[in-house]
């Protein structure tokens, strides 16, 4: 068997457990170094207080009990981690004191995402993160040889798509067509045409000021501040650091998602498993055309399909995403009659609906637009609403419910069009979910 083989049997057949990378034990030792610096975040004055009372023989005689604590700590927590793959399932079991064993179907995969932060990759290890059907919380293996990553991602993809377990280890990773690659000083510069950023930006300047101005208060200055200012890098830098160097290739298993400047992260988006797809335009894009692709999964946390990208572009990837399906143009939506102006002045007209064969599509949005799609298939119930103010007006709002838990809304309609919407959704999903093809990995 090849190195990473994680099928690991004896002679006798048995299913051999096998441990992570040596280097995890480093990992797990911050535990307790973090656990008293949350303390001291989150009650700064005691921690202050604390400190103050500390000699520097009580600080020696505490690191040489923390250090050689945590070191026995990341130690045993990696001593008491084991994996395993048997023919039909993923074992994870773990706990010194309190035993955890995770019994993963195979068949349940659903996908399978690799990431490295910078330290592992300088480590030469990754974390492997799996989407599970039916579980909101990721379970991972951190961490594995690089190698051994890959090969086990694979070997677990092909079991989920139905290979034999004697073969599957053979199989190796599904081959990748690239499809498209996001250049960095586009991503920079749609940063710079988000509102977003720099609604942050300007919140983390003003409002700190404003409040030393009113309080002279340092420590509740620095409580305000350091969120605002965590909140504008994670809207400007943090995203591009995130999203740099974006990449979507198409490939048996699903479409393959890799990025990161510092931490990379190699993620997949699970044929058949996307409920919406939400094309979004903030208004200083408009000009060039570009959009940002989200997603919702389900049972996953794959949410962006694509940063930035031209419209044709991101419209041609929806359609591999959703095959058969075409993104309905602007003039094919139908916006509210004009009395809901009455509910929403202006913002009525940013309000937009139409019904195609294969998907239900609604926007919303003025300053930052927003198309969703949901194609038929996936869609669980149907719901129509009237507060007492639109039953007057005659107007309704129109809910579609998806399998990730999810609602796109088609806000102030016509009664009459509502309820005649209500009555052919409904029809419309049971038919779609008749007539869709199964979710089936490699298909």
């Amino acid at each position: 068997m090849a190195k990473g083989d994680a099928a690991s049997r004896g002679q006798g057949g048995e299913v051999v457990e096998r441990r992570l990378h040596p280097v995890t034990p480093l990992r797990r030792a911050w535990a307790p170094v973090a656990v008293l610096v949350g303390w001291a975040v989150h009650d700064p004055d005691q921690a202050q207080r604390q400190l103050t009372r500390l000699t520097t023989t009580h600080l020696l005689i505490g690191l040489a009990v923390l250090i050689p604590a945590a070191a026995l700590y990341g130690f045993l927590t990696w001593w008491f981690t084991h994996y395993a793959v048997t023919d039909t399932e993923l074992r994870i079991r773990t706990g010194l004191l309190f035993r955890r064993t995770a019994h993963i179907r195979l068949e349940r995969i659903q996908a399978i995402d690799v990431t490295q932060p910078l330290l592992a990759r300088v480590a030469g290890v990754a974390k492997l993160k799996l989407d599970v059907i039916g579980t909101g919380k990721k379970d991972e293996l951190a961490f594995l040889g690089a190698d051994e990553a890959r090969a086990l991602r694979a070997e677990l993809l092909a079991r989920a798509a139905g290979f034999a377990p004697e073969t599957a280890h053979e199989v190796g990773e599904a081959p990748a067509r690239q499809l498209l690659r996001v250049p960095p000083g586009v991503l920079a510069v749609s940063l710079l045409l988000t509102g977003a950023t720099w609604g942050t930006l300007l919140a983390a300047a003003v409002v700190p000021t404003l409040l030393w101005l009113a309080t002279h208060n340092l420590w509740t200055v620095l409580a305000t501040a350091l969120p605002l200012v965590g909140a504008a890098g994670a809207s400007s830098a943090g995203r591009f650091v995130g999203e740099y160097d974006w990449t979507v290739a198409e490939s048996p298993d699903g479409l393959r998602i890799d990025h990161g400047l510092l931490d990379r992260a190699h993620e997949t988006v699970p044929p058949g498993r996307v409920q919406t797809v939400r094309l979004v335009e903030p208004l200083l894009w408009r000009r060039r055309r570009w959009v940002r692709v989200e997603l919702d999964v389900a049972g996953s946390s794959n949410s962006v399909l694509l940063p930035v990208a031209p419209r044709e572009i991101a419209e041609s990837v929806v359609a591999r995403v959703l095959p058969g399906v075409s993104v309905p143009p602007g003039p094919e939506l139908t916006r509210p009659p004009r009395r809901a102006a009455r509910c929403r002045p202006l913002w009525w007209r940013g309000h937009g609906l139409a019904v195609t064969d294969a998907v239900f599509a609604a926007r919303y949005g003025l300053l930052r637009r927003s198309l969703a799609l949901v194609p038929h298939a996936k869609v669980q119930s149907v719901r129509l609403t009237q507060g007492p103010w639109r039953r007057a007006l005659r107007l309704a709002d129109v809910h579609v419910d998806t399998g990730a838990n999810k609602t796109v809304t088609a806000r102030l309609r016509d009664a009459d069009e509502a309820a005649e919407l209500l009555r052919s959704q409904a029809e419309r999903s049971r038919t779609g979910r008749r007539d869709a093809p199964p979710d089936r990995w490699m298909a």
